[in-house]
């Protein structure tokens, strides 16, 4: 008698599993970054990448030290991003909102937030991520907000085309 019931109790947990197997949500997709052109900001874009792998479960930034998607080098201009296509491109950190006290981490999750397909949006708000620069120097807010959060779930749950674009986040 033990031996069937111990017989059925696995059979149950098997096929329990098998459901949960079948029901799983698709892994994110993962893009890697190259940072090491970044210079003395290499610690700010990690912590942009990680900004967005807490934000979201559709997609995660991997930092790689060899060919990447997304490629993040240091000028002394205002920070910019050159999308080809969704997930791939590269940025640049510019000095030049930095010296002027924009926080290094905003701009780095601000930057990121253009290759995973958000434009900008100068709305002036500290809690919109994507208003970049328009929120003023006082704002140190990295993360993305409930909108932002979900048009980049929804860039990566389905085929979305990106084209070609440019983004320079002067004032």
């Amino acid at each position: 008698m033990f031996l069937r019931k111990t017989i059925a109790v696995v059979a149950s947990a098997a096929a329990l599993s098998v459901g949960l197997v079948g029901t799983a949500e698709a892994a994110p997709r993962t893009l890697t970054y190259n940072s090491s052109g970044a210079g003395e900001f290499q610690a700010a874009v990690d912590r942009g990448a990680q900004v967005w792998n807490n934000s979201v479960v559709n997609v995660r930034l991997v930092k790689v030290t060899g060919a990447a998607n997304i490629t993040v080098t240091v000028d002394n201009q205002w920070p910019r991003a050159y999308v080809t296509s969704l997930g791939r491109g590269r940025w640049v950190m510019g000095r030049q909102a930095v010296n002027e006290g924009h926080d290094t981490t905003r701009i780095s999750s601000h930057e990121f937030g253009h290759l995973l397909g958000l434009p900008d949006r100068r709305t002036g708000l500290c809690t919109d991520l994507m208003s970049g620069a328009s929120a003023g120097t006082s704002c140190k807010n990295p993360n993305p907000n409930t909108r932002e959060k979900a048009e980049v779930e929804a860039n990566f749950r389905t085929a979305v085309t990106v084209g070609p674009s440019t983004y320079v986040d002067a004032a």
